[in-house]
């Protein structure tokens, strides 16, 4: 690695350590007691509980105005392209540049790790999933592969226009990627996102289906970046904090309008279910945003991404897919909490975004009975 290169990842490396340890400080949402739907989550409350999927963050933070990253969703560890997996995409609002969406439509298939960026990045990353995916043993003779690239718009923190996650931070994401606790917040692809007006992220949860049920997981990671009235477990939250989507022009001032942006939503399950029903687990996601208060704006890039680990031909029939949309709903609505609760105030690019306030919050989800 040339000189310059090693130093300026030492400085990002030095600087990362101080920012986590300042994420670790604020809890996810189960930490206050906030308890979201009726079924339980798995053991590390992540998507990572459905067996065998890996995430992996690249956090891209320099200088003043670079606020950006990568995050991986890896559905097992083995060569995609040769093991395939059950997926399907669900456009809620489709404001929004999601690289692979049509051929994993077509199909029915997804073949490459799904990673989430910045806008501008998407050509970028998938041009360096492309030649991560080239590369595995296996893959020499290999003419078309079709990347699963999202994003969201992160240019309020981060010089957008720079496009600077590349295929060093690709590669990072990707081979970084593991099972166990996921980082959430504003790490990897959530470094510069906004949410409600408050600082947005990565954030994850899971349900689990009681053994009658089938026992089967669900797990959710979300990017957040998306605006409305932010209601927390039906705690009208933005609203008490007087920030909230029209608050301006209904105010009648400056008539700003924070509900444009994106929201990422990623699904895995090890239950057997086919490319429609995946489908139909994507759109229940959407639910699960509106929970949260989402707006679902114009300029709202809605999106989500659904796969199953599980090695069938035999899938679940329709009558025995309503648990599992429940269990979807749930977890989107609080992997959206724990991006917000575990993001830290963020500073880049000539502005400064607030980490949501908790004690206030708190307090309000106390005054509305969501917790005690």
């Amino acid at each position: 690695m040339p000189r310059h290169r090693f130093n300026s990842a030492i400085g990002l490396l030095c600087f990362a350590a101080v920012f986590v340890t300042a994420q670790e400080q604020r809890p996810r949402a189960r930490d206050i007691g906030l308890t979201v739907g009726i079924l339980p989550p798995g053991a590390l409350n992540a998507i990572t509980d459905v067996a065998g999927v890996l995430v992996g963050e690249a956090t891209l933070i320099r200088g003043d105005a670079i606020r950006t990253g990568v995050t991986a969703v890896v559905p097992h560890a083995g060569n995609l392209f040769r093991e395939k997996v059950h997926g399907a995409i669900y456009v809620g609002n489709g404001f929004g540049k999601l690289a692979g969406s049509t051929q994993v439509n077509e199909l029915g298939e997804i073949e490459t790790p799904v990673l989430l960026t910045s806008t501008l990045n998407v050509p970028r990353v998938a041009d360096a999933l492309l030649d991560h995916m080239l590369g595995l043993p296996g893959n020499e003779e290999v003419r078309s592969i079709n990347p699963v690239v999202a994003e969201t718009n992160d240019g309020y923190l981060n010089d957008i226009r720079g496009r600077h996650v590349g295929r060093d931070e690709v590669f990072a994401a990707i081979r970084g990627a593991k099972s166990g606790p996921v980082e959430e917040g504003a790490v990897g692809a959530g470094t510069g996102t906004v949410a409600f007006g408050f600082k947005g992220g990565i954030g994850t949860s899971s349900r689990r289906l009681p053994a009658s049920l089938g026992g089967y997981t669900v797990g959710v990671l979300v990017q957040t970046n998306y605006g409305g009235v932010l209601t927390i477990a039906g705690a009208p939250v933005g609203r008490e904090l007087g920030r909230y989507y029209l608050k301006d022009e209904l105010e009648r001032t400056s008539g700003r309008n924070p509900a444009d942006g994106s929201v990422i939503v990623v699904i895995a399950t090890d239950a057997p279910v086919d490319h429609r029903n995946l489908r139909r687990m994507g759109a229940r996601s959407m639910m699960g945003l509106a929970r949260t208060g989402s707006a679902a704006s114009n300029g709202s890039g809605d999106y989500a991404i659904a796969f199953s680990t599980a090695r069938a031909s035999v899938f679940l029939s329709n009558d025995a897919m309503s648990p599992l949309f429940l269990a979807v709903i749930e977890a989107t609505e609080e992997a959206v909490y724990n991006s917000l609760f575990r993001a830290i105030t963020m500073t880049g690019h000539g502005h400064t975004v607030e980490a949501l306030p908790l004690d206030k919050t708190i307090a309000i989800l106390r005054k509305y009975s969501a917790i005690r």
